[in-house]
């Protein structure tokens, strides 16, 4: 299947480790002009350093999105850099561990600014660009910790992310008229940083199917076949990357 995404422009937010990057360095590499936003310049600044080393065209711009300024800022880089936004891959989320009882609100708030808020932020601040694109594109993680599963300690994330399904269903009612899709990926445990907290990679694997934790290259993929020409009939839809762990009544999810 052609997968090819030269031409076209793309913002990837949350890329500078793990999915995010991923998700940058495989879309750069199938020819896409990527400006990268994430809230570590340092990291940031690897994947910049990767993408170009590999031969692929990036812009860095480092900000928090967990503000409607911030959300602006980057769809207007883009626009500034590459005049043009194809393909809107909302990636950024945060993942902090805190029971109900001890939850701040700090927390709350952080958490669906940045997870749920954002979405909307980004989504209003791309349209004018993505009206005028040809095929365009909005393709943002979510993860089935909400959706389809919990874990103690993450209610607000679980939250979050139950929020991020329902707006991708609306938006993509809402935007079919300009032949936008709007669609996600539900990663399950993946092997990042975010997922060092939940145990031991050996035992967690345990409860998936195919024995292993997925990869960052995983959820790239994914996004990628939802961003492709290939996927202009399919809208409003989540694709679960999970090994086949909802599958098992003994599921760890």
């Amino acid at each position: 299947m052609n997968q090819d995404q030269a031409g076209r422009i793309a913002l990837v937010t949350g890329s500078g480790q793990g999915i995010g990057r991923a998700i940058a360095q495989l879309f750069a590499a199938r020819g896409a002009k990527v400006m990268l936003a994430t809230r570590s310049a340092a990291n940031g600044a690897e994947t910049l350093r990767l993408i170009r080393a590999a031969g692929g065209c990036a812009e860095l711009l480092s900000l928090d999105l967990g503000t409607r300024a911030a959300a602006d800022q980057a769809v207007a880089a883009t626009l500034e850099t590459f005049g043009g936004l194809d393909l809107l891959l909302h990636n950024a989320g945060i993942f902090p561990l805190q029971k109900l009882a001890e939850l701040q609100d700090q927390t709350l708030d952080s958490t669906l600014a940045v997870n749920l808020k954002s979405c909307f932020w980004l989504t209003r601040a791309a349209l004018p660009a993505l009206r005028r694109a040809s095929e365009p594109r909005i393709v943002i993680t979510s993860s089935v910790t909400g959706p389809r599963t919990a874990i103690p300690g993450l209610a607000h994330y679980a939250a979050s992310k139950a929020g991020v399904n329902g707006f991708i269903r609306a938006a993509a009612l809402e935007l079919a008229e300009h032949g936008i899709t709007v669609n996600g990926v539900e990663p399950g445990l993946i092997a990042t940083q975010a997922t060092d907290n939940l145990g031991d990679a050996a035992q967690l694997s345990r409860g998936i199917p195919l024995q292993r934790l997925g990869t960052p290259q995983d959820i790239a993929h994914a996004m990628l076949f939802l961003a492709s020409r290939q996927a202009g009939y399919i809208t409003g839809q989540t694709l679960v990357v999970d090994g086949g762990a909802l599958l098992a009544e003994n599921s760890q999810l």
